[in-house]
């Protein structure tokens, strides 16, 4: 079981359907669910370099199971995109964590790999090339 607590006013995402916490709220959560709290949730326009853009690929993969392939599709397009553009070492090693987890269907895990590619993105002050 999954025990998660929401903040007054803080959103949630489960299965896609958004709940908003009216309150302190706790969940219990007994069964398999794809479940992002609020501040794991990017917006489309939010989505402006090739890590982030890969990171809401791999978020709506994870959130909506019926578009998954279309999603997936993306996610490998961008991937290769950011491998292009990010030449460390240890952005390298993030792509390949990244790529592992996708293969094993472990969306919610590649979102916090994509979380520090970002941040790998950021401090290399990339404004990396966004894809079409």
């Amino acid at each position: 079981m999954l025990r998660i607590t929401l903040r007054d006013g803080e959103k949630a995402i489960v299965n896609g359907a958004v709940l908003r916490a009216v309150g302190r709220t706790q969940i219990a959560v007994e069964n398999q669910v794809s479940i992002l709290r609020g501040r794991e949730v990017m917006r489309p326009e939010e989505a402006t370099t090739a890590a982030r853009q890969l990171y809401f690929a791999a978020m709506l993969a994870y959130i909506d199971p019926a578009g998954r392939d279309a999603h997936h599709d993306a996610v490998v397009q961008l991937l290769s995109l950011l491998i292009a553009t990010i030449d460390t070492a240890e952005g390298r090693d993030l792509c390949i964590r990244f790529a592992h987890d996708i293969a094993q269907g472990d969306y919610y895990k590649s979102l916090s790999v994509a979380r520090d590619l970002i941040a790998i993105e950021d401090a290399l002050g990339s404004s990396a090339p966004q894809a079409a």
